[in-house]
């Protein structure tokens, strides 16, 4: 026969030989050889028990069923009282994300309906639609009780976002509490791609770069260029993997390195990230000024020039007063009115996209007509025109020749004879094209890197000059000096602020309408478009642009107001979102502000920060502080993506899949080794400043738990992660199955069923710890060798199924308590299990083995009490062993009660192994009448959309009907059952063999007419242990338990309750056998045991 997970074989008992799926299938290497099904260990093959099945619970009242499927009329799902488990507790898991939709908790009386006294189900005023669930889908009645519907959670879970609410215009704050909100309207272009490009396309740009390549020339320019560049692409990479790894709430990058990196690093880099802000407003701030100072008005300027070299030392001044002055008025703006400031950042960005434009018409224009920028040489020193206006010794007049004013700079009297300046007196004077176009050889002529030192002549390669003593030169003449001295990492280091803007998109991840799509294709987009304008841009001047020089002008000065705006106005929310954070307890007075939550104290410390760099009043200064600040933050940006790449933690799916650890390892090592190329004093002050701050919220507590990859990180730790680990609470994102295994032996000290192991090692990708345990009866002074053996036996399996873990095995008088052991005391510190795996009780129906189906079901409820999910594999000798694969088939996920998210993940876990990963994800989930199963179609799908999980989604109807009569007689004959030990009056023990007894033998029926006679049969039968005592009392007790008192059991009418679970047990049975019998392997939610053990025997 061809045995398939999912159908029933088509004949021949179960255990026999057929061709596994994929091949493969070869024997275990380990001492203890795998058995042959025996068919006999597997009752009633075609029918439930005779298939592989999964039970699992992510939560202890949350099962899920997994395996093959039965093929004829028996029931998949037992009825409520066959195996169940109370809804107590809920262990964290991925539920927790999802935690804050469900409703509010109910709780029961313990009956199925008002005034029924029902040991399995418990009672609650329900009326409408929750009491029309109740009755369709008894079977999961008491779930419903702590946990919704998942037909009633759909619409909640698709719509789920966890974007924080952010500090809102007060102008608008009063108007959006009365309506309701809207959602967010800003697309790629808008949202991400504008704002990014206004950023990078700043004061740098238009005022530095082509200084920079003067300096540095072509070649050294682009690799500065490419270097910075390569930095932000491949931390924009990094970014875009963090960003679409889930929701992107609200926050920028101080969001994505904190909640990947723990509170240590995100405050650190948060703080450092909040200074870099805050010193690019001042950067931005001054940049406006020397714009309005130099190129817009130069007679503003207060201070004046004296003496020689007074112009920069005035320039200086003046900037300090005006940046003083701007940055007041700006403060002002931002707290008075943040609403103008956002409206006016679309005409500031207009006015960057014209002068960019501007600058590409003049790159065209100057390959036909270059634009007439005349430049006048002494010899090969560049002059400075503000003195004279002809560039000539002499000039033609009407009367002959005079001299020029150029001519009085240099010399005392009209004539040559009267003393000049020697080198003035031996070098003739030249003018040339400022802009000689793009097919004049320029390119050429500036290859190579002409560096200076400060106060050195600008001259011009190429041009003749006649040399002159040092010593004569005469000061205060009209020569261009080099106002800075120049090297190669310093202007790395100035250059590195113009491409800084890829944030500018992720921090308005809240306004974006999917940020999971705009972050990755925005930010890539605008540096692959600024890169290519860098480029471009080295080849020309300020004054290149078309029609006019003052596009770029006015662009420029709107440019950086408006930058320089926005950086006062983010700079303060951000500090005040890590003040209230409550990471560091001095600055938790920083989060509050006015009424309306803007962020007053927040704003004052952001604008005394801003003063200290305008005060610094060199824009060439401020940009390497600028750049530590950055490179810091895109440093831990990088490293939070190689961090969760190489953890592999089952929450990290990032749905942008063109990442690679090497590649943030090398944008970590880039960014680290750009902090040292542009100052190292600088790197080592900011590294300083990180690390004090990194300890001193270490010092504190930091009891902040964020889910972050540290955390994760030393789960897979020793004794010191350990430590560390219990300091907290488990987070959501770190949750993996950390399976306990518990295995039943043999005669011969062998795992019973290998293929447990199997199973175990295929949930590897969770990257969870595994504890294999078992139990041995007896003392340990009598089985300690047996145990070793044992242990020995279990450890060689789990090396040849490669399920890497632990073994632990305990010696007890009991089966039943040494699996209880097991259970509260496996694993250690952080290391311990949070899930228990086992197998069904493969004869719990047969008279050699009567207590099977009570060591399980006690089993489940000490799971429940420890708070942990469950996984019950059914017939897992028919499970794939590693060796296997399955070319095709499907995983079905039959997701009824909302359980946390673990049924969910098993699917995703299983197909990361090469066994199950051509296997196809499907999920049905069940609807009602009542329910509309479109819209649950739709919002499934979106709920799997945010978990980036793709799957086949049905919704299934399952239309009431009237109760049948093979329900109505299963359910008497289970209540017949409680109702004749009750009345046997038997201890709790003999209750116990009573109760299989009776099973294998009972054959009650409605026509059972001769009940008075047979009953004292069945008595006589009953296997105990008599004492004098028992026999005393058994005169009085055969009183009441006379054959009358039986007569009350045919003239039982079932407990409408169960009736109902029989009836939901038997219709779902049918619509999953109709399905899923194509399926490689099905999970689905599976009721707990009940709260009163009087159920048991059921």
């Amino acid at each position: 026969m061809s045995q398939r997970f999912v159908v029933t074989p088509a004949a021949g008992g179960a255990g026999d030989a057929g061709p596994r799926p994929g091949g493969g299938g070869s024997r275990s290497s380990s001492p203890c050889r795998e058995p042959d099904p025996d068919p006999a260990s597997s009752p009633e093959p075609p029918g439930m028990d005779a298939l592989p099945i999964l039970h699992y619970s992510r939560e202890p009242s949350r099962y899920a069923v997994v395996g093959p499927l039965p093929s004829d009329g028996e029931t998949l799902l037992p009825a409520r009282s066959t195996v169940s488990l109370p809804a107590q507790s809920r262990p964290g898991g991925l539920r927790s994300q999802l935690r804050a939709l469900e409703g509010p908790v109910r709780h029961t009386r313990g009956d199925g309906n008002p005034g029924e006294n029902s040991p399995f189900i418990g009672s609650v005023d329900v009326d409408g639609e929750r009491a029309f669930e109740r009755k369709s889908m008894a079977l999961f009645e008491e779930e419903m009780d702590s946990n919704p519907m998942v037909s009633s959670l759909l619409n909640k879970l698709a719509n789920y976002t966890n974007l924080s609410q952010g500090v809102v215009e007060h102008e608008e704050a009063e108007d959006s509490r009365r309506r309701q909100a809207k959602s967010p309207r800003m697309g790629t272009l808008i949202g991400v791609y504008l704002p990014c490009l206004q950023n990078i396309l700043g004061v740098i740009l238009f005022l530095r770069l082509t200084w920079i390549v003067g300096a540095a020339g072509v070649l050294e320019s682009f690799l500065i260029v490419s270097m910075c560049c390569t930095c932000t692409m491949l931390t924009a990479i990094s970014m875009s993997a963090i960003a679409t790894n889930g929701m992107v709430p609200a926050g920028g990058s101080y969001y994505m390195i904190s909640r990947s990196l723990g509170p240590e690093f995100g405050g650190a880099v948060g703080l450092c990230f909040y200074l870099g802000t805050t010193f690019a407003g001042a950067m931005y701030i001054l940049g406006t000024i020397e714009i309005f100072l130099t190129y817009i008005s130069p007679s503003a300027a207060i201070v004046r020039a004296e003496g020689a070299g007074g112009e920069a030392t005035a320039l200086l001044h003046n900037m300090r007063v005006y940046g003083t002055c701007t940055l007041a008025l700006m403060a002002t703006v931002v707290f008075v009115g943040v609403k103008y400031v956002n409206k006016l950042a679309l005409v500031f960005l207009a006015c960057v996209v014209l002068s960019i434009l501007a600058i590409y018409a003049g790159v065209v224009k100057t390959a036909f007509d270059p634009p007439d920028i005349p430049i006048c040489l002494l010899g090969n020193r560049t002059l400075s025109r503000r003195s004279f206006d002809v560039c000539a010794k002499v000039h033609a007049t009407n009367n002959g020749s005079a001299t020029t004013a150029l001519w009085g700079l240099f010399c005392n009297g009209s004539t040559a004879s009267i003393s000049c300046d020697q080198y003035f007196a031996q070098n003739n004077v030249t003018e040339i094209q400022g802009i000689p176009g793009v097919v004049s050889g320029v390119l050429l002529d500036n290859l190579w890197s002409a560096y200076a030192d400060k106060g050195v002549f600008v001259e011009k390669k190429g041009v003749p000059s006649v040399p002159v003593p040092e010593e004569s030169r005469a000061s205060g003449l009209p020569y261009v000096l080099t106002d800075i001295t120049t090297y190669f990492t310093m202007l790395v280091g100035i250059y590195f602020p113009s491409v800084t803007g890829i944030m500018a998109g992720s921090n308005r991840s809240g306004d974006l309408k999917d940020a999971q799509k705009s972050i990755p294709s925005g930010t890539i987009l605008a540096i692959v478009t600024t890169f290519g304008e860098a480029l471009q841009g080295n080849l020309v001047i300020g004054m290149l642009a078309w029609p006019s020089p003052w596009v770029i002008v006015i662009g420029s000065f709107f440019s950086t107001c408006g930058a320089g705006l926005q950086s006062l106005t983010g700079a303060p929310r951000l500090l005040q979102a890590i003040a209230r954070d409550g990471i560091i307890p001095f600055l938790q007075v920083f989060g509050h502000g006015k009424a309306n939550g803007e962020p007053t104290w927040a704003l004052l410390l952001t604008a005394l920060i801003c003063e200290t760099g305008i005060l610094i009043a060199s824009l060439d200064s401020v940009a390497p502080i600028l750049s530590m600040f950055f490179l810091m933050c895109y440093m831990f940006v990088n490293l939070a993506c190689a961090l969760q790449t190489l953890l592999r933690t089952p929450n990290w799916r990032p749905r942008f899949k063109y990442y690679h650890w090497t590649l943030s390892f090398l944008g970590m090592s880039l960014c680290f080794a750009l902090m040292f190329i542009c100052s190292w004093y600088y790197a080592l002050c900011a590294m300083l400043i990180a690390g004090c701050i990194y300890k001193y919220i270490e010092y504190r507590g930091a009891e902040k738990e964020w889910g972050d990859g540290i955390r994760g990180l030393s789960l897979n730790a020793a004794r010191y992660a350990l430590l560390h680990v219990e300091h907290g609470p488990l987070h959501t994102k770190n949750w993996r199955p950390q399976v306990l295994v518990l295995v039943n032996l043999n005669a011969e000290r062998c795992v019973k069923h290998p293929r447990l192991l199997s199973f175990t090692s295929q949930l590897k990708a969770g990257k969870g710890l595994t504890i294999v345990g078992s139990v041995l009866e007896g003392t340990f002074l009598d089985q300690h060798v047996e145990a070793r053996q044992a242990e020995e036996n279990i450890r060689a399996l789990m090396g040849t199924e490669k399920a890497k873990g632990f073994c632990q095995l305990v010696v007890s008088s009991s089966l039943r308590d040494g699996m209880s052991h097991l259970i509260q005391s496996a694993g250690l510190g952080g290391m311990k299990h949070n899930t228990v795996l086992m197998a069904w009780p493969e004869a719990w129906k047969r008279e050699d083995s009567p207590f099977s189906w009570k060591n399980f079901v006690d089993t489940v409820r000490d799971t429940t009490a420890a708070q942990q999910a469950l996984l019950v594999a059914k017939n897992v000798d028919l499970f794939p062993q590693n060796q296997e694969r399955f070319s095709d088939g499907h995983i079905d996920v039959w997701w009824i009660v909302h359980d946390g998210g673990l049924l969910m993940l098993l699917p995703f876990l299983l197909r990361q192994h090469k066994v199950w990963r051509r296997c196809q994800m499907r999920i049905f989930t069940v609807a009602q009448v009542h329910d509309n199963s479109i819209q649950m179609k739709k919002d499934l799908q979106t709920f799997l959309y945010h978990l980036r999980i793709s799957a086949e989604v049905e919704v299934v109807e399952m239309v009431e009907n009237d109760i049948s009569a093979f329900t109505y007689e299963r359910t008497l004959v289970m209540e017949q059952r409680s109702q004749m030990l009750r009345q046997m009056r038997l201890s709790k023990t003999e209750q116990e063999r009573e109760a299989q007894l009776i099973h294998d033998r009972n054959t009650i029926s409605h026509s059972a007419v001769a009940a008075k006679t047979q009953a004292p049969c069945a008595l006589d039968k009953v296997q105990m242990t008599w004492t004098k005592e028992k026999l005393v009392a058994e005169k009085y007790r055969n009183k009441d338990t006379s054959v009358s008192g039986f007569k009350d059991l045919f003239s039982l009418k079932p407990d409408q309750s169960n009736v109902r679970r029989m009836h939901t047990a038997v219709k779902l049975n049918g619509v999953v056998l109709d399905k899923s019998q194509d399926a490689q392997l099905v999970l689905l939610n599976m009721p707990g045991p009940p709260r009163n053990r009087q159920g048991d025997e059921n």
